[in-house]
């Protein structure tokens, strides 16, 4: 086989990716994604508000839902609207994602446009036969009414989602309580952004984190209610205490994380990271899920990140009471994340997905381990 053989084979093999934004806080995520420049991967902003996305100049394909029905006007918080509105354009849609290999679906529910639209593409990614995974955030606590909104699209969603990777707002405050609104608003769209751009990245671009599709699809394939945590630690024990933050502190209220499926662990480490510090993580992560099906983790050198590890875990297959019902029972207090990672969240979240094209990775390091 020459070489010229073997590049277009590995062109071939590499999967299509494409990013949805629903509604108007899903095309905000996506137009964050595109300011990162997104790798490998197509992005599409949908929504039944004509001025809204008239705004996503970066998005590769945008796509006005219910023309005929909201006339670009919205549908004023109708989830009903918004499901009507989608099947409006479900030629569309389904000539989009024709050939989708791996479909993300973000949005912000609670509202009409995304809350509505989001079972109706992840319908359409089931039968394109993509592994569908949405990426949604949840309204705060409060918002009695979107909530309920919320978790009837969820429970919708499970229908035809591989992987519902979920945000609560309200958990932000553990995390960026202290920040102005705007910004601390703000870490939502960059947690979620990040964790679709790494996540393409990835599979997409092997060079930099040698993770495939196939280890993607074995954790998130049928992984039901995901949740995304962050930790970040310096020191002797800097692995153990970013994992031990990521996995205490998920953005969403789980009942029992020892009972998660699968948990996909992204580490970035300084030049000083070692390959014993890696494998240390693993090692941690199946002493705190036992019961775990499927493990996944690799590691990137980043030379910004000098004397400390930052690590992001997405925790699949749990169950959390917004959606079940049965309340958590009363455990210790959480632990107190320290000032020095709560207060640059949002800046830390960014500068995991900083890298340019032109960025030198020193080493990468990936293991996979199956119970």
């Amino acid at each position: 086989m020459t070489r010229e053989d073997l590049l277009e084979k590995l062109k071939l093999s590499r999967p299509a990716v494409t990013v949805v934004g629903l509604g108007g806080a899903g095309c905000n995520i996506t137009t964050w994604i595109s300011d990162k420049k997104l790798a490998g991967g197509k992005i599409i902003g949908a929504n039944t508000d004509a001025n809204h996305l008239n705004s996503m100049t970066r998005a590769d394909k945008v796509m006005l839902l219910g023309e005929k029905l909201c006339k670009g006007h919205g549908c004023g918080g109708y989830p009903e609207r918004g499901a009507q509105a989608a099947n409006e354009n479900l030629a569309e849609i389904k000539e989009e994602l024709k050939g989708t290999n791996l479909l993300f679906l973000v949005a912000g529910l609670g509202g009409g446009s995304g809350t509505g639209a989001i079972p109706v593409f992840a319908a359409v990614g089931r039968e394109v036969g993509a592994l569908t995974i949405a990426c949604v955030t949840i309204p705060f606590t409060i918002e009695m009414t979107r909530r309920e909104k919320a978790r009837e699209a969820i429970k919708s969603l499970a229908e035809n989602c591989d992987s519902i990777v979920v945000i609560d707002n309200s958990k932000l405050r553990e995390v960026a309580g202290n920040l102005p609104l705007k910004e601390a608003l703000s870490v939502a769209n960059a947690l979620v952004g990040s964790f679709v751009k790494n996540i393409t990245d990835t599979i997409t671009q092997p060079s930099l984190v040698n993770l495939d599709y196939a280890d993607l699809r074995a954790v998130m394939e049928r992984g039901g209610i995901s949740s995304i945590g962050i930790g970040e630690g310096d020191g002797a024990t800097r692995v153990e205490k970013a994992v031990s933050q990521a996995l205490a502190t998920p953005l969403l209220d789980i009942t029992d994380i020892s009972t998660a499926y699968g948990v996909l662990i992204h580490i970035v480490g300084g030049e000083d990271m070692t390959l014993e510090e890696v494998a240390i993580a693993g090692e941690q992560i199946m002493d705190k899920i036992p019961n775990t099906k499927r493990v996944i983790w690799g590691a990137k050198v980043d030379p910004g990140l000098a004397g400390r590890v930052r690590v992001m875990a997405v925790i699949t297959g749990v169950t959390c009471p917004f959606l079940s019902g049965i309340p958590k029972p009363v455990a210790a207090p959480a632990p107190t994340i320290p000032k020095e990672v709560a207060k640059p969240l949002r800046q830390a979240m960014e500068h995991m997905v900083e890298a340019l094209p032109q960025e030198t990775i020193s080493r990468a390091a990936v293991f996979s381990r199956e119970k």
